[in-house]
């Protein structure tokens, strides 16, 4: 696949997520608030990594606190290493304690405040969608998007846990949503 081909097809999953949120009666943002439309960061490839998950000898279980005061349990399952504008980085990747069979690679990085959502992103990988046939995994972090709580306050989100606070720009994926998120200072 082309670079350009990658790219359209990167913003083809951000246009039909933005439909998502404007016209679904499932989505984030009810449809009688004003949505805003969605913020990204223009695709760039060097952000795409086909990497191994490095597993952790001992799967330790971590308890994840949440948005709402509650927490989440997750086992942290391995790490990826990879390269960030000269810097190299480490990511945990955590399964649900529920036993499902993905992996959920959250990080904050020095973006968070500023141009993207203040508690950080999340990436999904899903044996069948992200990862290869000699079994690398694809982590493109085009694709790391806001938890729900960055659009509405109902919704609870799990936090970031430190180990993946990143000390670099993540300058992919997601930016803050432009609009308020909905049930913040009482206006919506």
């Amino acid at each position: 696949m082309t670079d350009e081909d990658y790219a359209e097809r990167i913003r083809e999953q951000r246009a039909e997520k933005e439909t998502y949120f404007a016209e679904h009666p499932r989505s984030p943002v009810p449809q009688h608030a004003d949505f805003a439309g969605l913020d990204f960061f223009a695709v760039d490839p060097a952000y795409r990594y086909e990497l191994p998950l490095d597993e952790h000898d001992d799967k330790e279980s971590v308890t994840v606190e949440t948005t709402a005061d509650g927490s989440q349990e997750y086992v942290r399952w391995g790490e990826f290493n990879f390269d960030v504008d000269g810097e190299v980085v480490t990511l945990q990747a955590y399964k649900p304690a529920a036993g499902e069979d993905r992996f959920w690679v959250p990080f904050r990085d020095e973006t968070n405040d500023e141009e993207t959502y203040g508690a950080g992103r999340y990436l999904d990988l899903e044996p069948d969608r992200h990862q290869t046939a000699d079994g690398t995994w694809i982590l493109d972090l085009n694709q790391a998007y806001n938890p729900t709580c960055a659009y509405n306050a109902a919704y609870e989100c799990p936090l970031i846990p430190m180990a993946n606070w990143l000390d670099v720009r993540v300058e992919a994926g997601e930016k803050a949503y432009p609009g308020e998120p909905i049930g913040h200072d009482g206006d919506h």
